[in-house]
C-alpha cells in the first residue's frame, strides 16, 4: 500500500458520506446535501460502453421508479467524461435490449470523474482489481448522509438487484420499527425483536407472550410485521 493509499481513508458505516460537487448527466449535483431527507444508492461501474454495466443501468433504469417509492433515489459513477456517458446512454435507449428490456432510458445523474476525485474518497479504486476502472461499489446512504451500508464487486460479476432493493427497505423497517431482520428476510417475514438486556428481563418477556412475538430463548425473539404495515411505513414518507 502506498502513501497515496493511505492519505484518503475508505469511508464506514457510520461515517458521514464524504461531499463533493460533480457534473453528472443531469447537470451539476451537490452531494449529499441536495439529497436530504432521501435515501440514496451512490453507486460506481467501471466504464462506459461495457456490456455488464450497460445490463446494470438498464436494470437501475428499469427499477427507478420502484426505488423512488420506497424514498431512494439512484446516483451512477465511472471515471468516463461526460460526453461518454451521453453517448453510452444514448445508445443503451437507441440499440440495447436484455431481458426484455428494451428503449430503456437512465434519467438518474451519472457523475463524470475524470480525475478519480469521487471514486478516491469513496475508495472505488481497488488496485488489486484495476488501477484504472472502479469496482462496482454501492453506497446506501440515509436521509441525514450517514452511510448505512457498503457492498463491493469485483469488475467481473454483476449486481443483484432485488439485493440492493431488500436492502433499502430492510434499513428502514429496521430504523421505523425498532427491530432488526433476520437471514433473507422479506416484507411480511417475522422480524427480530432486540434482546431484553438482561435475563431477568428476557425471562419476563418470555413468561408475558407478547402478541405476536415469540421467543425461543432469552437472546432470540421474533415478532410478526405484516407486509403492508412495512410498505404502508415506506409510501408515507
Amino acid at each position: 500500500m502506498d502513501a497515496t493509499q493511505l492519505a484518503v481513508p475508505m469511508p464506514r458505516i457510520g461515517d458521514k458520506a464524504p461531499a463533493f460537487t460533480a457534473v453528472t448527466t443531469q447537470g451539476q449535483i451537490n452531494f449529499p446535501e441536495q439529497f436530504s431527507g432521501s435515501w440514496v444508492i451512490l453507486f460506481s461501474h467501471p466504464a462506459d460502453f461495457t456490456p455488464v454495466c450497460t445490463s446494470e443501468f438498464m436494470t437501475f433504469a428499469t427499477m427507478e421508479d420502484q426505488f423512488a417509492q420506497a424514498n431512494c433515489r439512484l446516483v451512477g459513477l465511472s471515471i468516463d467524461g461526460l460526453y461518454s456517458h451521453i453517448a453510452w446512454l444514448r445508445t443503451i435507449k437507441e440499440k440495447i435490449e436484455f431481458k426484455g428490456m428494451k428503449n430503456v432510458e437512465v434519467k438518474f445523474p451519472l457523475i463524470e470523474d475524470i480525475t478519480m476525485e469521487v471514486a478516491e474518497k469513496y475508495g472505488m479504486i481497488q488496485p488489486g482489481e484495476s488501477t484504472t476502472k472502479a469496482v462496482r461499489a454501492v453506497f446506501v446512504i440515509d436521509p441525514k448522509g450517514i452511510i448505512r451500508t457498503i457492498i463491493y464487486y469485483p469488475l467481473s460479476l454483476g449486481r443483484n438487484f432485488d439485493e440492493l432493493y431488500r436492502v433499502i427497505v430492510a434499513l428502514q423497517t429496521a430504523d421505523a420499527f425498532s427491530v432488526a431482520t433476520p437471514a433473507d428476510w422479506r416484507p411480511g417475514d417475522p422480524v427480530i425483536v432486540p434482546p431484553a438486556g438482561s435475563c431477568g428481563v428476557a425471562k419476563e418477556r418470555m413468561e408475558a407472550k407478547e402478541d405476536d412475538v415469540t421467543c425461543y430463548d432469552w437472546f432470540f425473539c421474533t415478532k410478526q410485521l405484516p407486509k403492508e404495515k412495512v410498505f404502508d411505513m415506506i409510501l408515507k414518507k
